[in-house]
């Protein structure tokens, strides 16, 4: 008998249909509302292709976008809504920022320029996070946290996805552990899988290791009550294979890396399901 492959998209799927109907009913931050679970971990293995989900479509170009921002240390929505000839600006962002596109010191602030104490040249984590990589594959030590306790008044938005560990096995695999304190199951959880998949394959490209692991560790996952329709209208699909590929340009260093360098093959997503953004 012939064992059928299970689709990588399913474990999201159970964690979605576990939200929806088995999570605990809270009232949150937001004021929407939502059902909530404690403690949930994800496994995706980079080799069998890019995970990004097929039940619905996403907006690849938006997390290409959102995540060469974050590369580049900057925290201004504006420097993300920057249409050019080929697409319209990424608007992901703009429902926290002020009045001057500002964030305050979220995630790219934090992985490129924490604050050093005694010195005004701020840290660059993920910098030392590939260094180790090529000089010390066998450190325990390559992880970029975004979680600055004394800079989160200052961020519009505390970081939900805190902070990202590297691991080598042998021969050269590299794999990526991600820890979330908060994960929007419908709209954003989807976004940071693809997001941090194309990290590790990026920084694998630029240490010559090869993509291996992507693990997501969970803390509260919640599915905001506004959401519940459009959760199962996406669990009444099928996952559909073949899984996308990522295809990037050689490079040597992660800042070098720029949209054209990044193309992901073969996905055709069922249709958009849209959802509104509880802010």
């Amino acid at each position: 008998m012939t064992e059928v492959a299970v689709h990588p998209e399913q474990q999201y799927l159970r964690l979605l249909a576990l939200c929806l109907h088995t999570g605990d009913r809270r009232v949150d931050r937001t004021g929407v509302g939502c059902r909530s679970l404690f403690g949930h971990q994800l496994r995706y293995d980079l080799r069998q292709g890019f995970p990004l989900v097929t039940t619905k479509a996403l907006n690849v170009r938006a997390i290409v976008q959102e995540l060469l921002w974050m590369l580049r240390g900057s925290t201004n929505v504006r420097n993300l809504n920057v249409r050019n000839l080929n697409a319209a600006g990424v608007h992901i962002w703009d429902a926290w920022a002020d009045e001057r596109g500002d964030l305050g010191p979220i995630y790219g602030a934090q992985w490129r320029d924490w604050p050093a104490y005694g010195s005004s040249i701020g840290f660059d984590q993920l910098a030392e996070a590939i260094r180790l990589l090529r000089t010390d594959p066998a450190s325990r030590r390559m992880l970029v946290s975004a979680w600055n306790v004394a800079e989160l008044d200052e961020m519009a938005l505390p970081p939900c996805h805190f902070a990202f560990q590297f691991h080598v096995a042998t021969p050269g695999r590299l794999s990526c552990l991600v820890s979330m304190r908060s994960a929007d199951v419908f709209l954003g959880l989807p976004f940071n899988i693809a997001g941090y998949a194309l990290l590790t394959s990026m920084v694998a490209e630029v240490t010559g290791l090869e993509p291996h692991e992507l693990i997501f560790s969970l803390g509260d996952v919640h599915l905001y009550d506004n959401h519940a329709d459009q959760a199962q209208a996406q669990l009444a699909r099928a996952p559909t294979w073949p899984l996308p590929r990522l295809e990037l340009a050689p490079s040597a260093e992660i800042d070098a890396f720029s949209a054209d360098d990044i193309r992901i093959l073969g996905y055709a997503p069922q249709a958009r399901i849209p959802a509104p953004i509880a802010v």
